[in-house]
């Protein structure tokens, strides 16, 4: 049941008139049930792997709280263990496995690598990282222990976040299952404009952008240095409508039913930095690994060289856990690598600033340093989207040529028609406007807040989808880029 399929939209609107319409104590209890129902329509099966992640994590909260036998380290390591377990199971061990074989036959050994055919369960990585970082608190006491299982469950399998992300934290949803959440209709107004942003976001840009990017890289050994930059740019775009899309919906669904999600995007690609992306890039995701791998390694309170080290273990672990694949890690390390050149470079680039009297809170200073960190952005990109570290070596070669290479032929080799390349780059390029409104300028709050432009917005996304929206007869919703991960 993917967030842009009529079925969602009906299966969100019964939740919330029943939420409403049931005492208080059974809401929960429909959430829950809910909840189930909706990541069985993928794959009944795994929603018991659910259940005993769900489970596993709960008991080892209540030991840990307990310090039963006054082993509360112990219960800890056994819900990241039996949690990890379960994850490097279903989601790495095909990998591990191909990865040794190729290293034995390089040192001249020829192995069969055993292959495990099972399917990756939609959502794990991001339940799992969910369940663990309440174990992980209970530890560190941030928070109690949750005596009540079905709260519990409902905390970790909650519809609207379930498949792919944000990933919360337990001290920002444990405590709302606690509370009463009475009708609001302004939770209903201003849960509908981001539902409707993120569905315009996947059904018109998403959706339509993957068309271009799929076209380029199914053979990036046939298309120039052009074309592949440009399918690159366009991924960019895809895959921050496609993702930030799905958290928009989650956080719309939510609201509907007066629960706040935490903010999983705030304009990354206005960042000045490789360290500002990551801090408006799947905020949940990179907060998760600052909060629970970053700062137990010891963060920046430490040597300089043991700090460059963390960072770039940081990064290659965030790399596979988006994939299990060579092509991941190599992102997550390229990203690890930008940061640390950044830090060694940055007293020669304070220098520079005060050498040539530039601010750098100048906003031509900005614009540039922006430019810039979306380039390298779109470089490391190319590793996330190319099939294999192969393919993304020619796409590397072929955008090093790129002042000596143009389009291949017609621009309708690319997929799409000229006209739907204009407005998918006209649209984009107000995306990013809109995107600084609404996060600086508190835009969807003012919308909201009048009923008139309220309405018109409703109206002007509405025709949006319509009319360029990826729908209809005969077609398959899109899965979303994260549902693999």
């Amino acid at each position: 049941m993917n967030f842009n399929s009529l079925s969602y939209l009906l299966f969100l609107a019964a939740n919330v008139v029943l939420y409403f319409l049931l005492p208080p104590r059974w809401r929960n209890g429909l959430l829950l049930v809910s909840s189930y129902f909706f990541y069985m329509c993928w794959n009944p099966k795994y929603a018991l792997l659910m259940l005993l992640s769900t489970g596993v994590t709960y008991a080892c909260g209540l030991l840990v709280d307990r310090s039963v036998w006054g082993k509360r380290r112990l219960w800890l390591a056994a819900s990241l263990v039996l949690n990890l377990g379960i994850l490097f199971f279903f989601k790495y061990f095909n990998f591990v496995s191909s990865l040794v074989a190729r290293s034995l036959a390089l040192a001249g050994l020829s192995v069969a690598a055993p292959s495990l055919d099972v399917l990756l369960p939609v959502g794990i990585s991001f339940y799992t990282f969910q369940a663990l970082g309440y174990t992980i608190d209970v530890y560190r006491r941030d928070v109690p222990a949750e005596r009540n299982f079905l709260d519990y469950a409902l905390f970790v399998s909650f519809f609207p976040q379930l498949v792919a992300g944000p990933i919360e934290r337990s001290g920002n949803i444990l405590h709302q299952l606690k509370e009463t959440h009475p009708f609001r209709l302004e939770n209903l107004r201003d849960g509908l404009l981001p539902v409707l942003w993120g569905l315009m976001k996947k059904m018109v840009l998403a959706d339509n952008l993957a068309v271009l990017v799929n076209t380029v890289y199914q053979a990036p050994g046939e298309r120039t240095g052009a074309e592949l930059a440009l399918a690159t740019a366009a991924f960019a775009f895809q895959i921050y409508c496609d993702f930030s899309a799905y958290s928009d919906i989650a956080r719309g669904s939510a609201k509907m039913l007066g629960f706040d999600l935490m903010e999983n995007f705030r304009c990354p690609y206005l960042a000045t930095s490789i360290q500002d992306f990551w801090r408006r890039w799947h905020i949940s995701l990179s907060t998760w690994f600052k909060d629970y791998l970053y700062f137990p390694l010891g963060g920046s309170r430490c040597s300089k060289g043991r700090h460059l080290i963390n960072l770039m273990i940081v990064f290659a672990v965030s790399g596979l856990w988006h994939g299990a694949a060579l092509t991941f890690v190599a992102w997550g390390l390229l990203n690890g690598l930008y940061q640390v050149i950044s830090q060694l470079l940055d007293p020669l680039r304070k220098k520079w600033y005060a050498l040539l009297h530039l601010r750098q809170d100048h906003p031509a200073v900005k614009a540039v340093k922006a430019v810039c960190t979306f380039g390298l952005t779109c470089l490391a990109w190319v590793l996330f989207r190319a099939d294999s570290l192969s393919d993304a070596l020619t796409v590397f070669k072929a955008l090093a040529r790129l002042p000596l290479t143009g389009l291949n032929g017609s621009v309708a080799n690319l997929g799409l028609s000229v006209p739907a390349l204009v407005l998918l780059g006209v649209l984009c390029a107000a995306l990013l406007a809109l995107d600084w409104l609404i996060t600086e300028k508190k835009l969807a709050a003012r919308v909201n807040r009048t009923l008139v432009p309220r309405y018109a917005v409703y109206f002007v996304l509405l025709v949006m989808i319509l009319l360029f929206g990826s729908y209809g007869e005969g077609y398959d919703p899109q899965d979303f880029v994260y549902f693999q991960f």
